[in-house]
């Protein structure tokens, strides 16, 4: 079985996190996104990655490579986004025989890929409590087969909402040749139609899966993926230090004394912590990050290259590649109200369903001494805060 993973997406709901990094290589625990994809295609048996790339594709084909964990890889580009299908048309001259697809910017359990791949042809499915915002699956009254996919039906014929994951025939790369849909894109739901109009198609039903599609999503796959983690213990950590539950301190990292670290967390190499620095929660330290003295961070992600050098407050937030926070910098993460954190994506406010939920800040934003961030606010790439502000809105 060949894996076709999607990894071409510009990520433009995430932004500004993928100012300069796509979607499928945010960083969730140890390993960019779309790697937890393809360990899964990997650990299900795949005999090749067919990686698609497109939006800063460099970035994607280099940490692939020709092989990843003993798989060829093969990289096929998708000059345009213009939909699911035409993403796997730029992988056809790749494809020989039975074929899955994978969306980069999806985890999944791998027992689940495994029993995809098994159950070929195959549709994952998860199921939801109110189906008709999803294309959600029509099968037998036994539940063994599918008949359809209904997009966004108000009077839903199952719980079963499509996934995303596919494992085809070899025949189905007849079908990849659609028609644009009415939002003007190339859909794999329609190749999957004329799939199931030709064979029995078995609907494989998720114990868990996550589309991360936003910034408070990532932080949920955070959450999922470093929970996962075994801890060790391989960078330096200074006599006075204390580590408590499962953490990961990569070679090449540094924990000074009188930091307290609440697992799970990690921290990676080249990040430096403290003096005197508190970490908890799902707490990611990417490479080359600077936590300071008197500083905390709680349920965060910092992505490469971060600063928050002293006397900071950081909780349940996203900071971007080279984002330095000056000294005394305060992060509210909690409404007074107790409700849900909104965050504006693409020009309009959408809740996050969070009720603790900071900030994100993209690559290069920097704050001065004493600035106060409100719940939900996005920094964007390169922004700027005079010292002293209270920052409520987006900037």
């Amino acid at each position: 079985m060949q894996a076709v993973v999607l990894a071409a997406g510009e990520g433009s709901r995430m932004r500004p996190l993928t100012e300069t990094v796509p979607k499928p290589m945010l960083p969730v625990a140890d390993r960019p996104l779309c790697a937890h994809t393809a360990d899964a295609a990997v650990a299900a048996g795949a005999s090749e990655l067919v990686v698609v790339v497109g939006y800063e594709a460099d970035a994607v084909r280099e940490f692939f490579g020709d092989e990843y964990r003993g798989v060829p890889v093969s990289i096929a580009v998708q000059e345009r986004q213009r939909g699911t299908a035409d993403a796997v048309r730029a992988a056809r001259e790749h494809i020989e025989g039975p074929f899955a697809v994978l969306n980069g910017d999806n985890l999944y359990e791998p027992a689940a890929i495994d029993a995809l791949f098994s159950a070929a042809p195959s549709i994952a499915a998860v199921e939801v409590e109110d189906p008709r915002n999803y294309g959600v699956l029509s099968t037998t009254t036994a539940g063994d087969r599918v008949t359809e996919i209904i997009e966004k039906p108000s009077d839903p014929p199952s719980n079963l909402a499509n996934a995303g994951a596919y494992a085809f025939p070899e025949r189905a790369i007849e079908h990849l040749d659609v028609d644009r849909s009415e939002r003007g894109e190339y859909e794999l739901t329609d190749v999957v139609t004329r799939v199931i109009e030709t064979a029995e198609v078995t609907p494989v039903t998720l114990s868990r899966w996550l589309d991360v599609g936003r910034p408070w999503e990532l932080l949920a796959a955070n959450e999922w993926k470093i929970d996962e983690l075994e801890g060790r213990t391989d960078g330096d950590i200074a006599e006075g230090a204390t580590l408590r539950g499962t953490v990961v301190v990569e070679a090449g990292a540094s924990i000074e004394p009188g930091v307290v670290v609440e697992g799970p967390a990690i921290v990676r190499s080249g990040a430096e912590v403290g003096p005197n620095a508190y970490l908890r929660g799902a707490t990611l330290v990417g490479e080359d990050c600077h936590v300071g003295n008197g500083v905390e961070i709680k349920n965060s992600v910092l992505m490469a290259g971060a600063n928050v050098p002293h006397l900071s407050y950081v909780g349940d937030s996203l900071l971007g590649p080279e984002v330095n926070l000056g000294a005394g910098t305060q992060v509210a993460n909690l409404r007074h109200d107790d409700e849900a954190v909104a965050q504006t994506v693409k020009g309009e406010r959408v809740s996050t369903g969070r009720r603790k939920y900071g900030i994100v800040a993209g690559p290069g934003a920097k704050t001065g001494v004493n600035t106060s961030l409100a719940p939900g606010v996005v920094l964007s790439a390169g922004a700027l805060t005079e010292p002293g502000e209270s920052v409520r809105r987006d900037r």
